[in-house]
Formats: structure tokens, sequence, C-alpha cells
């Protein structure tokens, strides 16, 4: 009897850890990196001179058409630049691959240029 109790523990030990090992999403994380890589390259260059270091979360997502709408801009500098250039740039900007429909938060950091 201790045996065959100590072959179920055993049994589901082995099952717990592979759906564990299984439940990891890596897929996730290149999502991730797509997004942030694909908005870096439409957030460079900026129409306006950038005096100091700018901190801001963008809070995005993706629509049926795979187009980026950006949701909210906060900052740690009051500018309506910023915001106004942020949602200019990003906002029905197309991905270049599919991605889920979820909401991202984002942070961006423009780098003075002075």
């Amino acid at each position: 009897m201790k045996s065959i109790k100590s072959l179920l523990i055993a049994v589901a030990l082995v099952f717990t850890s592979f759906a564990y090992a299984t439940n990891s999403k890596p897929a996730d994380k290149r999502v991730k990196s797509v997004v942030s890589q694909e908005i870096q390259k439409l957030l460079k260059n900026p129409s306006f001179l950038v005096e100091k270091d700018i901190k801001v979360t963008v809070r995005l997502t993706v629509n049926k058409k795979n187009e980026i709408v950006v949701l909210s801009v906060n900052s740690n500098a009051n500018t309506y630049e910023v915001e106004g250039f942020i949602k200019s740039r990003l906002n029905y900007k197309k991905l270049s691959k599919k991605i889920d429909a979820k909401i991202y938060t984002l942070p961006v950091k423009m780098v003075s240029t002075i």
C-alpha cells in the first residue's frame, strides 16, 4: 500500500513539473520585444529639441487591423509636445508581425540631445 502511494506521488510530481515546464511563455517575451523594437524605430528623430531626459510611460493596444492605438501617455515632464509627438508617431501605425490585442505598457526614455 505504501509503495502505491509513493508511486502516485512520484507520478503527480512528474506531471506537475511537466506542466510548469510547458507553461512558460517565451513567445510572450518575443512579442514584447517586437513591439518595443518597432516603437523605438517609430520614435526616432523627434521634431523638437530634447533639453533634458524625459521618462514616459505609454499604454497602448493593438486593433484587429494590427495597428497601434495609443491609450495614454504619462511623463515626468508635463509637456503636451511630447504627448502629441508620441501619439502622432504611433497611432494607427501597422506592426510587422501579428500580435494579440492586449494592453501593453512600455517605458520610453527620451535622452537629451544637448
